[in-house]
């Protein structure tokens, strides 16, 4: 059975946010936040249908940005990268794990260690999205259709 294109998109970006970010995430929340392993595990069971819910719109957003500063270079693309991911999910995670029960300064040091985190994999992140997406097929920001022309 093949799937539309609007499903594979949804499916490609669920897979590359869930399985890159449950990993990031709950190692942030244990050795940066301090959290315990349950706290952790509470955190990321509310993160990831969380993580399904806003997996596309986050690749969207991150289409955009990229088709809007056009990075040319590695450092640009980095930039783009970082500046989508922390614009996006800092917030998102900020309510995830208040909502797991960690204190205000848990959720500070959490927040700023997913901040520098998001920085840090923007890049990563997005090579892996591209990733993913390619295994389903689909074209990626960086991906210019062939043509007689160039």
């Amino acid at each position: 059975m093949k799937h539309s294109l609007r499903a594979r998109n949804f499916i490609a970006d669920t897979l590359a946010l869930v399985l890159f970010f449950t990993v990031a995430s709950g190692l942030n929340e244990r050795f940066i936040a301090g959290m315990s392993w349950d706290e952790v595990l509470v955190s990321r069971l509310i993160g990831a249908p969380l993580m399904v819910l806003t997996a596309r719109p986050y690749g969207l957003w991150r289409d955009w940005v990229l088709a809007r500063t056009g990075p040319s270079t590695r450092r640009g693309a980095l930039l783009a990268d970082g500046f989508a991911l922390l614009v996006f999910q800092v917030p998102i995670y900020a309510a995830i794990i208040a909502a797991a029960g960690a204190d205000v300064l848990a959720v500070i040091k959490g927040v700023l260690g997913f901040a520098a985190l998001m920085l840090l994999l923007g890049r990563p992140y997005g090579l892996w999205l591209d990733f993913i997406r390619g295994l389903f097929g689909l074209e990626t920001p960086g991906q210019k259709p062939m043509s007689l022309g160039g």
